[in-house]
């Protein structure tokens, strides 16, 4: 266990931190969804990170000064986009502090050092955007200096700051409507966990994961689909055309760090998304203007420039827009579940999206729309699998855009199921919707669930936390517990035609339950073929299909 941490250690925290972000470069990338970002979150925070393990293998002192300064400055040199340049001034800030210590830190100087971090990356940006990076650093080093008197060593402390930074995360889609449209959480701020989660492994002797959750976790619309390629958003319209870069080198021996700073106000006024970042012996600018031209010649006031780089965002734009229309199909599919299995199967079924829903966790017609957006397809079937969600589903045709929605009356999961399997990319929209519709007439669904108050109804006597069994119309079983509900519900249901039958059990059942109950009915019933799967369905124990 680590009470403080030496120059050897840090240096091995910086490496590790990179090697993992590096590892979840894709996985960042993916959470990108503005227009036209800056190249790539991941990509672009990786090589940040890159430059800074380059300028460390060539530092050959192992002292804290040396080893702060070589990461600041690799920081600096290699920050890309907004996310890289954020991110080289949140070590900035924290080497800033480290250098300073001497032989070891402890965790207190390092909760100020992170402090130091966010206050330095919050003033490199002209206007802080809440429900990015910065909220991140900020919870995160503000957390920091709230516990570290209370953890003694830095593993405990990287748990809990990192378990707050975690939050953070989950809250930037909340702070930012773009991300809660998309349904994900901040990619710099992700980028940023997956440093801060190395830095953790570094020290606990971990291996690196080489995976991060990304998808934005609410409570609302948990999605539980691939969001690796997350098109359809609105593009917008781009107000300033050129994303300029360069360095300012070689500074004149006149210009002082207020000539820095009144850079920064003259490029605000010519654009924006504005970094001017450095000291005087190198400046590193970034902005979005329309006049590049007038930018790199007030930095010429200053210096030399170096490695100037002007990407046409208009040109970008009408790139990606051309792209997703190029790539859209000409029909998707659209599911709500609840539980990961069933969202497995459906996306084993090709089903493009899964929004998490049910009994007692409706979405609403917004939420349905926005999740068929994203569905890069013109005609999109869409399986309510809940009687309560079908006429949501029906409103949200009116929200979409560039999309026609085909709702399938599917009042359970082994229908959507069922009409998923109907698809036929070679079949017109309208043979695919009149198929679907067909195909629900060949299930029979029943679900297994407990009572949660005393009433009289179907025939039955019912108390708060009976077992009972039911189809999509009423009770037809009853039994203290669950394998005797789901025989008697079986019982009730079975047509002499049903000859498959398939349990799909709740997140509180075993699997050895599950597979003993498969048993038992197989014995029963010798003539069916009976099968089960794990749904992790809430609600309902097991959920049954007979076909």
């Amino acid at each position: 266990m680590h009470k403080t941490i030496n120059s050897i250690e840090f240096r091995k925290m910086v490496l590790v931190g990179a090697k993992s972000l590096e590892a979840n470069r894709a996985k960042v990338d993916a959470l990108n969804v503005f227009p036209v970002p800056d190249g790539d979150t991941g990509t672009n925070m990786s090589l940040t990170m890159q430059s800074c393990v380059k300028e460390l293998t060539a530092c050959g002192s192992n002292a804290f000064m040396e080893v702060c300064d070589s990461v600041s400055k690799g920081a600096l040199k290699g920050a890309r986009g907004n996310s890289g340049v954020i991110l080289s001034q949140i070590l900035r800030g924290i080497c800033a502090v480290v250098r300073e210590c001497g032989a070891d830190v402890d965790v207190k100087t390092f909760a100020k050092a992170m402090e130091s971090g966010a206050k330095v990356a919050y003033g490199a940006v002209s206007v802080p955007k809440e429900g990015t990076i910065l909220t991140v650093i900020r919870m995160m080093s503000e957390h920091a200096v709230k516990i570290a008197s209370k953890k003694k060593t830095f593993e405990e402390f990287f748990e809990a700051v990192n378990a707050e930074g975690d939050k953070a995360l989950a809250l930037t889609p909340e702070l930012l409507p773009v991300l809660k449209k998309a349904g994900v959480v901040d990619s710099g701020g992700m980028g940023l966990m997956t440093i801060f989660k190395g830095f953790e492994a570094a020290l606990k002797g971990e291996e690196v994961v080489a995976e991060v959750e990304m998808e934005a976790q609410t409570e609302q619309n948990n999605d539980f689909g691939d969001n690796s390629d997350i098109i359809n958003l609105d593009l917008g319209e781009i107000q300033f055309a050129y994303c300029t870069e360069f360095f300012i080198i070689n500074l004149k021996k006149s210009t002082t760090l207020s000539d820095i700073d009144r850079l920064r106000e003259r490029l605000m006024d010519l654009g924006d998304s504005v970094i001017c970042i450095g000291d005087l012996e190198l400046v590193k600018v970034h902005v979005h203007t329309n006049t590049p031209g007038v930018a790199l010649t007030y930095a010429l006031e200053l210096g030399e420039l170096d490695r100037p780089k002007i990407e046409n965002m208009l040109e970008q734009n009408r790139q990606l827009r051309a792209k997703r229309e190029a790539e859209k199909k000409e029909m998707g599919m659209l599911a709500v579940c609840a539980g990961n299995g069933l969202s497995d199967i459906f996306k084993d079924l090709s089903v493009d999206y899964v929004i998490k829903g049910g009994q007692t966790m409706n979405p609403s017609a917004s939420d349905i729309a926005q999740a068929a957006q994203k569905v890069n397809a013109e005609h999109i079937f869409v399986f309510p699998n809940n009687k309560n969600i079908t006429l949501a589903a029906e409103q949200a045709k009116s929200l979409v855009e560039n999309r026609t929605l085909h709702v399938i009356p599917t009042k359970n999961v082994p229908q959507g199921f069922a009409a998923a399997l109907e698809f036929n990319p070679e079949c017109s929209a309208e043979e695919n919707k009149t198929n679907m519709i067909h195909a629900l007439d060949n299930v029979k669904a029943g679900q297994v669930t407990h009572a949660v108050r005393n009433t009289t109804m179907n025939g039955f006597t019912i108390k708060e936390g009976d077992v009972i069994g039911l189809d999509d119309k009423k009770i037809l079983a009853k039994s203290e517990t669950e394998d005797e509900t789901v025989l008697k519900l079986i019982a009730r249901m079975k047509e002499d035609f049903h000859l498959v039958f398939t349990l799909y059990s709740g997140e509180d059942v075993k699997e050895e339950a599950a597979a003993a109950l498969c048993e038992q009915i197989a014995e029963k019933y010798p003539d069916c073929d009976v099968d089960y799967h794990s749904g992790g369905q809430p609600v309902y124990s097991y959920i049954l299909s007979l076909e």
